[in-house]
């Protein structure tokens, strides 16, 4: 079968040789105009007057748009209509789009943009989270509280107690393509849009509603993404309907691309959060009851804060069993730009939470880390024959596939945990200035939408006479191979290799209605529903040659390019052809929704995923306690991709997620002044980790175990689940950082130098 072979990204030789074609490559008609947004240099306020004279009269400008001048909707928001494409007049954050400059060329929009003249009646920002809780600002009327059993009698009635906050930063999704968009005018005011995005059928909805016409009137297609990690499932709505618009009222196409700095100050980050925290626990850190309180920045406008919050409340368990719980949420508005979908997505800071209080146990009861949150885990999958204690969610949800305690005793076993405990803490004894740490951190992520309906998925295979495979499917690509892993799907159904189906852009013309590729949802919802068109297609082929040979259709087989009738053996494209003579359809749509799910978000009840997948990490760190500089010395990983579709592909992932988390939680600070202007806006002032700060030794190893659940050749999701494994690193550096004296750490993320050289001085202090 072509699933579980290691093949490489079906891109991959484009990548490397410059020759994979994004927005910005897509060769454009002669006349094709630019287009930039003019920004707002204010956090909050109105605009008192606003002179686009200068702008209009630069070179090259056919037109400045303002909001007056839309045809229709003001809006692109993904959810809640609260985000005009052009200010309407108030201003909520500094780089909010207030007008857009249509232009002959890319610099010519870009200097005119620059031009305006604007004056502002500025007000008060909200720029902390004490102002908006102060005023009161939110998205919802008041927190949404999950709870289970009486947590402060739990806590209150056990031996030992602990409580602290914790501070973790936003993240920017530092994407290597930077957002784009192009709008193609078509005949009868019908509009092709070529968009950087995860979510094309959003903005096939957005650009009709903006031009006022059905979503038949727009076609949107996208081959593949320069990254994503969640930051284009919503934010490249702007570009797009401002395009589109643009094309209609001049009639020619037009385009628009973010430079970094435009594109870091305008679109929305991972959300950052405080938790308060308090719990109560035994003698060997069992949990008897816990309390949490998570504070949460939205920005200005909703987006998707309100499922990235959710999420976070039902990841704040991570790994362990809660018996008495109580997980309460505030999302806040403020005004900076409007945090969005991360990779993750709320679950990421849900389990740093967890985990600081499992290492705040482990440290006030003098326990090894590991042990103490082992100890807490849920009960082992084979104890699941019927609902047992230890075993069910805070929110209800009973998790029947826990593997973790077979994986971590594994993982442990294989990095020689033990031993390197007692070499870390015999290096810590005897040098005063480099101090090492080694930390263990389990992952279980939640996989489906929490948003029910958006767990669907459509594809359209078509067979050629040829033999060869037209491959669609709802999903997009953005560099982590989903489409090479579903045409292994397709050619595994069909019994051929995979270099016979085609992979085709994504386009709402083919495939409608689909959902964001998001969620770690790609593989799942895409290949099964390409698995489903596949099999129509060839049950249809096997009935035929079955009657057409005069053999039972259980007697036909495809496999190893050839289809098998009995004792007759015809190559897969001579029975292709064989079909289409004989009038055979081979062409199939295929759909797919996920089973098993009901939740209720309000009440925090019910069955939110179709499955968990798991990891575990092991890290170890050595830290420069003089200037608080620090390195990965060595990473160990399992992680469970259930049967792996494509091995390569999977651990690829892992590794960058991996990377990527520990980037969020060491070195991506996003600074914002007492003007609510970002200064870390370049890659000059923003720190992602680089090539070399990975880990000296990498190992990682997938878990082999299919999933339990009916998924595509029971695999498992692999987008997500790996950047959790990054919670590693932040422990490790608490942990050295612990070896300076007596206290806790009560390391905040990202754990910058500073931040570590301030922790070590407070553990050397006692405090």
């Amino acid at each position: 079968m072509s699933v579980t072979k290691p093949l490489p990204h079906d891109a991959a030789r484009l990548h490397v040789t410059g020759q994979a074609r994004y927005v910005d490559d897509i060769p454009t008609p002669s006349g094709t105009l630019h287009l930039a947004f003019g920004l707002s240099t204010i956090a909050r306020g109105r605009i008192a007057a606003m002179d686009l004279s200068s702008v209009r009269d630069t070179p090259g400008v056919v037109a400045a748009l303002t909001a007056t001048d839309l045809p229709f909707a003001n809006d692109v928001s993904p959810s809640a209509h609260d985000e005009p494409l052009l200010s309407d007049g108030t201003v909520h954050y500094v780089g909010q789009p207030l007008f857009v400059v249509v232009a002959d060329s890319h610099r010519a929009a870009r200097i005119a943009a620059r031009r305006a003249v604007i004056s502002y009646e500025e007000d008060q920002p909200i720029l902390t989270l004490e102002q908006a809780l102060a005023t009161d600002s939110r998205f919802e009327d008041g927190p949404r509280i999950y709870a289970r059993g009486d947590a402060a009698a739990a806590i209150a009635d056990a031996p030992h107690r602990v409580e602290g906050t914790l501070e973790l930063g936003g993240q920017e999704h530092f994407y290597l393509e930077s957002q784009a968009a192009l709008a193609l005018p078509q005949e009868g005011g019908d509009m092709l849009v070529h968009s950087s995005t995860q979510h094309p059928t959003e903005i096939q909805h957005k650009v009709a509603e903006a031009l006022g016409v059905p979503m038949h009137a727009v076609r949107v297609e996208i081959r593949r993404m320069g990254g994503g990690f969640g930051g284009k499932e919503s934010q490249g709505n702007a570009l797009a309907v401002a395009c589109a618009i643009a094309a209609r009222l001049t009639g020619k196409p037009c385009k628009m691309r973010y430079d970094r700095d435009d594109d870091m100050t305008i679109t929305g980050k991972r959300h950052a959060f405080r938790i308060t925290y308090r719990a109560g626990f035994d003698d060997i850190g069992k949990l008897s009851g816990i309390e949490f309180v998570q504070l949460t920045p939205c920005g200005w406008a909703q987006d998707l804060s309100l499922p990235v919050a959710d999420r976070a409340m039902l990841h704040a368990d991570n790994a362990y069993f809660l018996p008495a719980v109580r997980i309460e949420s505030h999302r806040l508005k403020t005004n900076s730009q409007s945090a969005t979908a991360f990779r993750g997505f709320g679950g990421p800071q849900g389990m740093v939470g967890i985990e600081r209080v499992m290492d705040h146990i482990a440290h006030s009861l003098g326990r090894d880390p590991a042990e103490v949150r082992q100890t807490n885990y849920y009960a082992p999958a084979a104890a699941h024959p019927a609902k047992t204690n230890g075993t069910t969610t805070p929110y209800g949800q009973q998790v029947d596939d826990f593997i973790l305690h077979e994986m971590t005793e594994t993982l442990l076993e294989r990095a020689d945990y033990a031993a390197r405990r007692a070499k870390v803490a015999a290096w810590n004894a005897a040098n005063p200035v480099l101090k090492k740490g080694l930390a263990f951190s389990p992952v279980k992520f939640g996989i489906s939408f929490t948003l029910t309906h958006l767990n669907q998925a459509g594809a359209l295979v078509h067979v050629y006479q040829d033999g060869s495979i037209h491959l669609n499917h709802g999903g997009t690509e953005m560099g982590q191979g989903l489409f090479q892993k579903v045409a292994q799907v397709a050619a595994s159904r069909f019994g051929v290799d995979a270099s016979v189906v085609k992979i085709t852009a994504t386009d709402t013309a083919k495939v409608p209605n689909t959902s964001a590729t998001a969620a770690s949802s790609g593989s799942d919802l895409n290949g099964m529903a390409t698995q489903a068109a596949c099999d129509t297609i060839r049950d249809r082929m096997a009935h035929f040659l079955a009657d057409y040979h005069q053999a039972p259709p259980e007697d036909v087989h495809f496999a190893d390019g050839h289809v098998t009738i009995g004792q007759t053996r015809l190559a897969f494209a001579e029975a292709a052809k064989l079909a289409y003579e004989n009038r055979i359809s081979l062409s199939a749509t295929g759909f797919y929704k996920t089973p098993k799910l009901a939740w209720d978000r309000i009440k925090g009840e019910g069955r939110p995923f179709f499955y968990f997948a798991y990891g575990a990490a092991l890290t170890e760190v050595v830290l420069d306690t003089l200037t608080g500089e620090n390195r990965i010395l060595r990473a160990d990983i399992l992680h469970d991709a259930g049967a792996s579709l494509n091995p390569a592909l999977d651990i690829g992932q892992i590794e960058g997620g991996y990377v990527q988390g520990a980037g969020w939680l060491t070195t991506e600070e996003l600074v914002w002044d007492a003007k609510g202007r970002l200064r870390t806006h370049a890659p000059s002032t923003y720190k992602i980790p680089a090539f070399s700060d990975q880990p000296d030794q990498f190992n990682v190893t997938l878990w082999d175990g299919p999933n339990r659940e009916e998924t595509v050749y029971r695999s498992k999701a692999v987008g997500e689940p790996p950047f959790m494994l990054g919670i590693s690193a932040l422990m490790a550096l608490s942990d050295a950082v612990a070896a300076c004296g007596s206290g806790y750490p009560a390391l905040d993320a990202p754990a910058t130098p500073e931040r570590l050289l301030a922790a070590v001085q407070r553990v050397r202090d006692g405090l």
